[in-house]
């Protein structure tokens, strides 16, 4: 399957790795429940390699009230969103539960293509989950979506280079200088290509210097004094001599072969590369750690950017009220942990956290969980893939960030998004 950076709209999958590095769950039901009913509720979700699984053991327990059918969306999230977009806008009743990028929310909802999760529904949905991953399901008051899984990014360290992990990014830099000078692997994977996983970095420091992107509200671009300090801190990552000379056109999967190569003695990056040491360079692996993203202000913890995939239910659903109760078991806290252990995607659930599987696949769990109760979300507005746009296309190469000029380039740029000018969806 694809790494977790997929596209402009990424959903920060973790790759198929994980899998195979861990003590497989026991299987869930393999057969599927019986059509006496005659309601099919159809779920239109990415692919994902043991969702059907979780179909088989949700269709048991409906006892033949209805029979979830998985239709697999597109592997790219770009050509996924068009045809979720195309079919919704044409109010196909084919589609029951649909599944979500994070950052698609609001402007599903807005269109009036979700319901909204209300009484009983809504309260089943939001049980024990954990706040950054709920904060990523509404929009405008209203909860749109049961959250499925979630991912936030990691300091990963060698352990025989660095004996205590940086927690700024500038203690990262200074660090990581030093190697450089002794003559021992020092480079800090990073990607810093123009996609969004480079939109993910700079909210991330955005938000972790206490500033903001866009308005509440989604209708005014701010980009103030934090988001002014993170384009600072990105320039000066750059240019300071510690990254690979690709740098600006790596994604996901070159930051971590960086580091198996030997060549990095940092990387920012998601879980799913811990499976992929272990697999791929195990004698690397012994001494591979992870720690909390580095702060972008000292004294203050990071916040960090939350990824993630949701499943709401179609307003154009014929069977509103089993797709909701679909939904819901797709969702529960023994479905997000076995996909979790299975297809590495992390529970959003806090109780799913808790079990031996869990701590044997995510040795890192606790930094995981600790992560989201901080979590911040991308800018929250309908017009969030032009906005997207206009922040790749500023910060793209981040070595020529003149911070100042490039936040008030960007303010008005992105201001045009929110305003349906500029760039096209």
């Amino acid at each position: 399957m694809d790494g977790p950076g997929r596209g402009r709209q990424s959903r920060y999958r973790v790759t198929a790795a994980l899998a195979t590095a861990v003590v497989a769950a026991p299987a869930l039901a393999a057969c599927g429940a019986s059509t006496a009913g005659g309601i099919t509720i159809n779920v239109y979700y990415a692919p994902e390699q043991h969702f059907q699984q979780v179909v088989d053991d949700c269709n048991k327990q409906a006892d033949g009230k209805y029979t979830i059918v998985y239709t697999k969306a597109p592997r790219d999230s770009d050509g996924e969103r068009e045809q979720k977009v195309r079919r919704l806008a044409a109010k196909d009743p084919s589609i029951d539960v649909v599944g979500l990028d994070v950052t698609w929310t609001p402007e599903f909802a807005s269109a009036g293509w979700i319901e909204p999760w209300t009484g009983e529904n809504k309260a089943e949905a939001e049980k024990d989950v954990l706040a950054g991953p709920l904060a990523s399901a509404r929009y405008d008051g209203q909860l749109y979506a049961a959250t499925k899984n979630t991912n936030v990014e990691l300091l990963w360290y060698r352990a025989d280079l660095v004996s205590q992990p940086p927690s700024t990014w500038d203690e990262m830099i200074s660090q990581a200088q030093q190697l450089k000078s002794q003559g021992k692997p020092y480079q800090v994977a990073f990607k810093g290509a123009q996609y969004e996983g480079l939109v993910v970095a700079f909210n991330t420091l955005t938000a972790s210097s206490g500033g903001t992107i866009v308005s509440p509200d989604g209708s005014k671009a701010t980009v103030d004094e934090g988001a002014v300090q993170a384009l600072g801190t990105l320039k000066k990552f750059a240019t300071s001599g510690v990254t690979s000379a690709n740098m600006s056109n790596a994604h996901e999967q070159e930051a971590a072969l960086q580091m198996e190569n030997g060549d990095a003695a940092f990387e920012i990056n998601w879980p799913y590369v811990y499976a992929s040491m272990q697999q791929d360079k195990p004698d690397l692996a012994k001494n591979f750690k992870w720690a909390r993203y580095p702060s972008a202000v000292a004294g203050q913890p990071s916040k960090v950017t939350i990824g993630g995939y949701n499943l709401a239910v179609s307003s154009f659903s014929p069977h509103k009220a089993e797709a909701f109760s679909a939904a819901l078991c797709l969702r529960s806290a023994k479905s997000q942990e076995y996909s979790a252990v299975n297809d590495g995607v992390p529970p959003t659930i806090s109780s799913a956290y808790d079990s031996a599987e869990m701590a044997k696949a995510y040795p890192m769990k606790d930094t995981i969980k600790d992560e989201l109760e901080t979590a911040v979300t991308r800018p929250v507005t309908p017009a969030y893939q032009n906005a997207s746009i206009a922040i790749q296309n500023a910060i793209s190469p981040p070595a020529s960030i003149q911070p100042q000029q490039t936040a008030d380039a960007m303010r008005k740029s992105i201001q045009e998004a929110l305003d349906s000018k500029g760039v096209l969806p």
